[in-house]
């Protein structure tokens, strides 16, 4: 993943941009470090900070919510997977497209392990499960005419169908990441997707 990961995003160009990366990825890493071994909601910004050596200052200037630290910015999520949709071909399919959209976005993490405890923290915690659907929700509203574009115009209700399509995508997704959860990471998220998918569409 880490490899793939690298290819979404420019290279640190700068001794300053390099630098940075490095504090990002030392707060990141503390971070997920704390929400595993005591818990999300009981970790505090103030204790990440202490941990990671730096301020509470310093750390809100590279990440703006507590959320943002347990994956870099779910936003960069939505952006990453309107971006790979859009660079689809043309002549690409919604499942085609929609699928290179969430093997991007896979790919943000930098390893296999720090992924799977990631889907862990979301699908464990009451009030990440919350922040995620609301954001998931805009992402699919945000989505709808990039996929519209793709549907076949001549049976009309575009939207509807649109609609139907991304959130069986986004269930997809689920459904895949907490089978993989559930069965310790020994298998391929991308392939629990794909079985996901298959059966949902017969």
């Amino acid at each position: 993943m880490k490899q793939e990961a690298k290819s979404a995003t420019a290279a640190p160009t700068t001794l300053w941009d390099r630098t940075r990366q490095l504090a990002s990825q030392e707060i990141l890493e503390t971070a997920l470090r704390l929400f595993t071994e005591q818990g999300y909601d009981e970790t505090t910004i103030a204790q990440i900070a202490r941990e990671a050596g730096v301020s509470q200052r310093t750390l809100f200037r590279y990440f703006g919510t507590k959320e943002d630290l347990l994956g870099g910015g779910q936003d960069r999520f939505g952006q990453v997977l309107m971006d790979t949709i859009s660079a689809q071909p043309a002549d690409a399919g919604v499942w085609e497209a929609l699928r290179a959209g969430v093997a991007a976005v896979l790919a943000l993490h930098d390893s296999r392990e720090q992924a799977l405890e990631r889907f862990r923290l979301l699908h464990n915690t009451a009030s990440l499960r919350a922040g995620w659907l609301e954001k998931r929700l805009r992402f699919q509203e945000n989505l709808l005419p990039l996929i519209e574009t793709r549907m076949d115009a001549a049976t009309g209700n575009e939207g509807a169908r649109a609609r139907a399509v991304i959130a069986t995508a986004f269930a997809c997704l689920d459904a895949a990441s907490m089978t993989w959860v559930a069965n310790g990471g020994k298998s391929e998220i991308m392939d629990l997707y794909d079985e996901c998918l298959a059966a949902v569409r017969g």
